[in-house]
C-alpha cells in the first residue's frame, strides 16, 4: 500500500467519525447529556422564531442601503387629509351677474378634525371665494379663518365639514439633514401627486430664496422632493406621516430645490391666527445685522454670534432701556441669540407690552437690560401674484 493510499483512508475515516458525532448530536438536541453530543447542543445557535403576521416586514421597512422599500403606505394614510384649494377673485355687477376675474390653485391639509386647514397665504390672498376638494372628489366651501403674509401661512375653516381625517403635526426641530421626506400636492393641477426626497438643508432665509417679502420671517427647510407651482401649502411629511413643514417656495431655474416652512414655527402662530385672525407683532425698536469678522474684532467680540445693533428708534422700548448702536444682543427672554433672524422672530411673537430680559455685550462687558416691547407697525400689503415665492 502506498503512502498516498494511507492518507486517503485516514481522511475518509475522519469524515465518517465526524458524521456519526454530528448525527448523535442531532438526535440528542434539547436533552441533558454529556460528551460530544451535549457540547454540540449547547453551541448550536437556535433559529429565530417566525414573525407573527402583525410584526412581519411591511412596505415601510428599510432596505440595506437605508432607503425605504416603498412610500405607498405613508402616502395612502396621509392622502385623505390633503386637499386641493381653488381660490377665485369674483366681481358681482349691478345686474347680479358674477364674473370670475382670476383663479388660483394650491394645496392644503387638514390639521384639525373640526375642519381647520393649513395652507400658504399666497394661495388664498385676495380671494373672494375659496373651494376645497378632497381626493375622493368631495368639495366644500372654505372661509379664511386667519392669515399672516409675513410667514406666508393661512388657516381655513371648512363650512359644514363634519369630522375629518387630520394629519398629525410633527417636530421640525427633530428632523435632520439627510432624513427622508415626502411631499403631497397638486403641481400644475396634477392632483394628489406624491414626491419623495431628503431634507437637504435647514435654516434657509430670504437671502437664499429671492422674491420673498423683505419684511417676512423665514427659516426654511430645504428639500429635493419635487415641489412646483401648485404644491404651495401642501404638507412635507417625515416617515411617520407627521407634517414637518408646509411646502412654500422654490428656487427659480433650479432642479428639485424646494423650501418649506418649519411646522414648529407654524405651531407658534396657530393659536393666535385661529383666535384673532391675524398676528399683531411686537418689536424691540432696533435694527440689527449679522456680525462679520472685522466688525466682531472692532467690537471686541470673540466670535460672530449674536445680533449687532446698528440703529435704535428714539422713544422705543430699547431706547428707554438704554440699548445703543454697536451693542451686540446675545440673549432674549432666556434664549441664546445666535443670529439676527432668531432675534427678529422671537421679538415679533413675544407680545406687545411684554417686558423681557435682553442680554447685551458692550465692548468687553456683558449685562442684562429689561425692555418693554412695543408694537411693530404693519407694512402695506403688496398684491399677490398667486405664485410660490421664487417662481420664475
Amino acid at each position: 500500500m502506498t503512502r498516498s493510499s494511507t492518507v486517503v483512508r485516514a481522511v475518509v475515516v475522519t469524515v465518517l467519525v465526524g458524521l456519526v458525532l454530528l448525527l448523535a448530536g442531532c438526535g440528542n438536541r434539547g436533552k441533558a447529556g454529556s460528551g460530544a453530543a451535549a457540547i454540540a447542543s449547547s453551541a448550536a445557535v437556535p433559529a429565530p422564531p417566525p414573525l407573527p403576521p402583525s410584526t412581519a416586514p411591511s412596505a415601510g421597512v428599510m432596505m440595506p442601503n437605508g432607503a425605504p422599500m416603498s412610500f405607498a403606505a405613508l402616502a395612502k394614510a396621509a392622502d385623505p387629509g390633503v386637499v386641493t384649494i381653488q381660490s377665485r377673485v369674483e366681481k358681482t355687477f349691478g345686474s347680479g351677474r358674477r364674473r370670475v376675474l382670476s383663479e388660483g390653485l394650491g394645496t392644503g391639509f387638514v390639521y384639525d378634525p373640526a375642519g381647520l386647514v393649513l395652507t400658504n397665504n399666497h394661495v388664498v390672498e385676495g380671494a373672494t371665494a375659496v373651494v376645497v376638494q378632497f381626493a375622493g372628489g368631495r368639495a366644500m366651501k372654505a372661509e379664511v379663518k386667519g392669515r399672516d403674509r409675513h410667514t406666508d401661512v393661512a388657516v381655513l375653516q371648512l363650512v359644514d365639514a363634519g369630522e375629518l381625517q387630520a394629519l398629525p403635526l410633527g417636530d421640525s426641530d427633530g428632523i435632520e439633514v439627510g432624513d427622508w421626506v415626502v411631499a403631497i400636492g397638486n403641481p400644475f393641477g396634477l392632483s394628489h401627486t406624491v414626491s419623495a426626497g431628503i431634507l437637504s438643508g435647514k435654516g434657509r432665509t430670504k437671502d437664499d430664496v429671492k422674491g420673498l417679502d423683505p419684511s417676512g420671517y423665514f427659516n426654511f427647510l430645504q428639500t429635493d422632493a419635487a415641489i412646483n407651482q401648485g404644491n404651495s401649502g401642501g404638507p412635507l411629511l417625515n416617515l411617520r406621516g407627521e407634517v414637518v413643514g408646509i411646502n412654500t417656495a422654490i428656487r427659480a431655474n433650479a432642479n428639485n430645490i424646494g423650501f418649506a416652512i418649519p411646522i414648529n414655527m407654524v405651531k407658534e402662530l396657530l393659536p393666535i391666527l385661529v383666535k384673532d385672525g391675524k398676528i399683531t407683532r411686537s418689536a424691540l425698536g432696533i435694527s440689527v445685522r449679522e456680525l462679520d469678522t472685522s466688525e466682531a474684532e472692532r467690537l471686541k467680540r470673540p466670535d460672530a454670534r449674536g445680533a449687532w445693533v446698528v440703529d435704535v428708534a428714539p422713544g422705543s422700548g430699547a431706547d428707554r432701556a438704554g440699548l445703543r448702536p454697536d451693542d451686540v444682543i446675545l440673549g432674549f427672554d432666556g434664549k441664546a441669540v445666535a443670529d439676527p433672524n432668531m432675534l427678529r422672530w422671537w421679538a415679533s411673537i413675544a407680545g406687545v407690552g411684554k417686558t423681557v430680559d435682553v442680554k447685551v455685550a458692550r465692548g468687553t462687558r456683558t449685562f442684562e437690560l429689561k425692555v418693554t416691547l412695543g408694537e411693530l407697525p404693519e407694512q402695506p400689503e403688496q398684491p399677490s401674484m398667486g405664485f410660490p415665492p421664487g417662481f420664475p
